[in-house]
């Protein structure tokens, strides 16, 4: 006779017997312990466990413009280039760095310079630059921080992302808000500590994977919650016809008793997971609805996030609703945005991302300044990598594409303390490679000990937000198959110039 509890004896190795019963039953006398109340406040054990030095920042709203936005077109402004228009990209430039199989057929490398004018804010050596495209946000420029020197070894976009989210380019590994969420603890019992937002577009041809804000080895109960903009927000949110809220919690004490039962036989961290999991589940259906609700909000607060906040799922509306739960207590609040991947016909494709995504950007960063909340609230916005100073296919001064490039991009963040209306890093004239202070290129490494003044890897750059944070890099560690891994596996610096 077939019997499931043996089989389940039978995957078990002795080392994860002893680890899962040691977990266990620690994470049950912690709960015992410190009781509801104490595990969800602020200033309780839980939450600043993770603390390795003051922090400066308590949330993080990472807007992540998945594809590749084009540096070249927003913010890295390189006039030399107009003066090269159509000719072949230098051989010394590009000097011998790898490309796509997208354009490793071409028979040249044409410059392709912005068609975009720009302005800069402050006319200091550290003035932020911003494109026409983006004139919201060109309002809120003396609240950013630019990283013009920010780059990775991915090329390809699935790697690229996974990267950037998670430290590798091979699946597997826990995303940077279940790091924060391990790390950190919660600040609100009603609601995830991690939320995550797919916000519309008019080029939505890319797939996001789950494991981008997914848990990887660590236990399930720190995965983002993903809040759809269409019927319930989190599937199954509503009880089916005929249940009852007192049916559904009686449901779940019978439930949680069994699991309890089972949890004290097989000592399974996860069955204490998805037991904390089933009570958020039930609370949720109380503070869930409450906050998707957005009749409450003033028309001041429309006419500052536009009228397209008024529409679930847009991207004004999901930073609308990630201003609201962030003042909830909600730490980690992504909101993803498909469509920069330009490689033909960038004008028109950018012009109606940008559209999308300018003013909710600029808002965000006003009502949060306004509400007294920026200072303890990191935003940051940015993609896997960015676009060549080449055009891939044809070019006409109005028209271009632009193929992957992993060598520099820019990223930007606000608030939660960093500098604010600088600039950091250099690219060369064609934005192209990370230059040092004449123009001339540099080969910057990812090791934490050869780090090159003046560039940014991303693992640099997470490094650098779990700093924010309270958290050492270097600390956050979780043991699996017998190694102590991290978000910035062995490598990342803190770049300590960008922070007040």
């Amino acid at each position: 006779m077939y019997d499931p509890i043996y089989e389940y004896d039978l995957h078990m190795t002795r080392r994860q017997l002893f680890g899962r019963s040691a977990l266990g039953l620690g994470t049950a006398a912690m709960a015992s312990l410190l009781g509801t109340d104490a595990a969800f406040s602020g200033d309780a054990p839980v939450a600043t466990a993770g603390l390795h030095h003051p922090a400066k920042a308590k949330r993080v709203i990472y807007l992540f413009m998945s594809g590749g936005p084009s540096h070249h077109d927003l913010w890295d402004y390189k006039p030399k280039m107009r003066e090269m228009f159509g000719e072949d990209l230098p051989e010394h430039i590009r000097d011998g760095q790898r490309i796509t199989g997208m354009t490793a057929g071409q028979k040249t490398l044409p410059v392709c310079p912005s068609k975009y004018k720009f302005t800069k804010h402050d006319n200091n050596d550290r003035g932020v630059w911003v494109s026409e495209l983006l004139p919201h946000t060109a309002t809120v420029a003396k609240d950013l921080c630019v990283v013009h020197s920010t780059f990775t070894e991915a090329i390809n976009h699935d790697p690229a992302i996974t990267y950037i989210q998670t430290g590798s380019q091979i699946p597997g590994r826990p995303s940077l808000g279940a790091w924060l969420s391990y790390g950190l603890g919660s600040m609100n019992e009603n609601l995830p500590n991690y939320v995550v937002m797919h916000a519309k577009t008019n080029f939505a041809e890319q797939s996001l994977f789950s494991r981008l804000w997914g848990t990887g080895f660590l236990p399930s109960d720190y995965q983002g919650i993903l809040l759809r903009s269409q019927e319930d927000p989190v599937l199954y949110l509503s009880n089916p016809p005929g249940v009852s809220r007192n049916d559904r919690r009686a449901q779940l004490d019978a439930l949680t008793a069994l699991n309890s039962e089972q949890h004290q036989r097989y000592g399974d961290p996860e069955i204490l997971a998805r037991i904390k999991q089933h009570e958020m589940a039930y609370r949720m259906q109380a503070s869930v609805p409450e906050l998707m609700d957005l009749s409450q909000e003033r028309d001041e607060t429309f006419e500052l996030y536009g009228e397209e906040a008024r529409q679930p799922g847009t991207f004004a509306a999901c930073c609308l609703n990630a201003r609201r739960l962030a003042e909830r207590g909600v730490r980690n609040i992504q909101i993803f945005h498909r469509g920069w991947d330009a490689h033909g016909n960038l004008p028109k494709e950018h012009e109606s991302q940008c559209k999308d995504v300018d003013q909710g950007c600029a808002a965000l960063i006003k009502d949060l300044k306004r509400r007294g909340m920026l200072d303890d609230t990191l935003v940051v916005w940015g993609g896997e990598f960015g676009r060549t100073a080449y055009c891939q296919g044809n070019l006409t001064e109005e028209n271009y594409g632009r193929d992957h490039h992993p060598r520099c991009f820019t990223v930007w963040m606000a608030g939660g303390g960093v500098k604010p209306g600088i600039t950091y890093g250099r690219t060369d004239d064609f934005a192209y490679n990370i230059a040092d202070e004449h123009g001339q290129p540099l080969q910057p490494q990812p090791n934490r000990k050869d780090w090159t003044p003046g560039t940014m890897h991303i693992h640099d750059l997470n490094a650098t937000l779990l700093h924010l944070l309270g958290i050492d890099h270097k600390r956050l560690t979780y043991r699996y198959q017998g190694r102590d891994f991290r978000l910035t596996d062995v490598h990342g610096h803190v770049i300590h110039e960008l922070l007040t």
